[in-house]
């Protein structure tokens, strides 16, 4: 996965792995008891968590965290995922996801890859 390669200085393959798995396990974590929350853009199906600050991502962006959360998290997760789906009218897309379609703010404004 993209964000296993976005490692530290001096940091090892297997200890960006168990990074990223900690990262997800606190998001999904949020996202069952509700203390973040999965946005999706209405106009390019992009998705963000707001409530999932920068200090707790360990540098793993919105995208890889909902392909990580949708392959691994657990059901509660899945379901704050399936809902904001359901209120924004649309699935989360795959081409915004490969685009690089993204939100800095929680999904208040969205911006297209860079």
């Amino acid at each position: 996965m993209p964000c296993d390669t976005q490692r530290a200085a001096g940091q090892t393959f297997d200890q960006r792995k168990a990074e990223v798995r900690e990262a997800i396990a606190r998001l999904s974590a949020a996202l069952a008891s509700g203390q973040a929350k999965a946005i999706v853009s209405r106009a390019t199906g992009s998705v963000a968590f707001r409530g999932w600050e920068e200090g707790e991502t360990s540098r793993v962006t919105d995208a890889c965290a909902y392909r990580m959360v949708m392959a691994t998290g657990g059901v509660l997760a899945k379901q704050a995922i399936a809902r904001a789906e359901a209120l924004a009218g649309r699935s989360v897309s795959r081409e915004a996801l490969t685009a690089g379609h993204h939100s800095h703010d929680g999904g208040v404004t969205w911006h297209r890859g860079h």
